[in-house]
């Protein structure tokens, strides 16, 4: 298994470092988009105020940390389709899949560029957090943070590979990647917490794992929760990784299966 990652890996990291402006753009796009929700704290801040009261923060401070941890959720529903969509541009598509690797193997393997890609994300959010804006991280809790980090990563994975069966499927085609990350951005409390949203929306929302682990999150960094404070959030996020990742693993196999029977693997 390591060995097929870092094949990819290496494969991934020759083909981006050709596009060297990209990082810089990627550091520049991330600061503009603080720089707009700081402002935005400052106008309309103290409106969202008492809905801010259980994590101790401002609102700049919360939507900085939910803009970070969503770069997790973009690695987990995006990769696999993007590279499986690269993948048929480049022709490349058919022997990758052909190859005597398990398909588990072969997905986490495409997936490992950009989830590193979303880390430094990360960093760059927290490191102008810390220097620029001033925040403050000290009572993070890092066990609690390590936790709830993995098993987002897992639960959106599981999303992250049936999004990409519909490329597989349909190839250019990937409505559901689009309509969950667009539902996540909306309710799941990436932007605000969720409390602003009328009671129907926030029953919605907790069926989506970024609910649960923008709320542990935020907890666990801003309050120093410990682990057992947040067992209710750390056990819906294990429970939506438990049927994500088999039920996605299952539907892309099918998926693939269809594509060789019918000879569709290279068109795009």
């Amino acid at each position: 298994m390591l060995r097929e990652a870092a094949a990819f890996l290496k494969k991934d990291f020759l083909t981006e470092s050709s596009y060297k402006l990209a990082f810089l753009f990627n550091i520049f796009g991330v600061f503009i988009s603080v720089l707009i929700y700081f402002f935005i704290d400052r106008l309309f801040g103290s409106r969202i105020a008492p809905h801010l009261e259980v994590f101790g923060i401002n609102y700049f401070s919360y939507v900085l940390l939910g803009m970070a941890f969503f770069s997790y959720v973009g690695a987990g529903m995006g990769s696999f389709a993007s590279q499986l969509h690269n993948e048929q541009m480049q022709g490349t598509l058919e022997a990758v899949l052909l190859t005597p690797v398990k398909i588990s193997t072969l997905l986490f393997s495409m997936a490992l560029w950009n989830l590193i890609i979303a880390t430094l994300d990360m960093v760059i959010y927290i490191v102008l957090g810390i220097f620029v804006f001033k925040i403050d991280f000290s009572q993070i809790n890092l066990l609690s943070g390590l936790i709830i980090l993995i098993l987002t990563i897992t639960s959106f994975s599981g999303l992250g590979i049936l999004s990409a069966s519909f490329i597989m499927i349909f190839k250019r085609g990937n409505p559901l990647g689009w309509v969950i990350s667009s539902l996540e951005g909306l309710i799941g409390g990436v932007y605000f917490p969720v409390s602003v949203l009328p009671a129907w929306l926030q029953f919605v929302a907790k069926f989506f794992p970024i609910t649960h682990a923008i709320r542990a999150m935020e907890l666990a960094v801003y309050q120093g929760y410990p682990l057992r404070l947040l067992a209710k959030e750390i056990f819906l996020l294990f429970l939506f990784s438990l049927l994500l990742i088999p039920a996605g693993l299952i539907v892309f196999k099918f998926a693939t299966k269809k594509s060789r029977m019918q000879g569709t693997l290279l068109q795009f």
